[in-house]
């Protein structure tokens, strides 16, 4: 795995509301995920794009705390679970073929189109959590 695709995925799965650990200008909203705008003020960095997120990531810790759940515990739809597990698929796929066409002596022509599969179902996994939560 690239640093920028273990960077995505790690962006990929931290909790709502926690800090982000990606330097200054790569830093995340930590309830939609999209990237905020780079601060050139002292103080706190901030956590959240705006009003709304902050409010949505308080709900959430709240309603985890009010059943009874510790904060790192993710809920994910059934629909959202079907797709992981598809892509993952895909990928261990794409590794599979690669892991294959190398035992055959490939040529560079089979071996770049085999790599870019496997690039292009890695993309897909580093996409999954970077788009924006719906209000709720």
């Amino acid at each position: 795995m690239t640093a920028t695709q273990d960077a995505a995925l790690a962006d990929t799965t931290a909790p709502a509301g926690a800090p982000d650990s990606t330097p200054a200008s790569g830093r995340r909203c930590g309830w939609c995920r999209s990237l905020l705008a780079v601060q050139e003020s002292v103080g706190r960095p901030r956590l959240y794009c705006g009003q709304a997120c902050r409010q949505r990531a308080y709900e959430q810790r709240a309603a985890t705390a009010k059943a009874g759940l510790s904060a790192d515990v993710v809920l994910v739809t059934r629909a959202e679970l079907d797709g992981l597990q598809d892509r993952l698929y895909q990928l261990r796929c794409a590794i599979e073929d690669v892991q294959t066409l190398l035992a055959e002596k490939p040529t560079k022509a089979e071996l770049e189109q085999s790599l870019a599969d496997l690039v292009r179902s890695t993309g897909r996994l580093d996409r999954l959590w970077l788009t924006g939560r719906a209000a709720g």
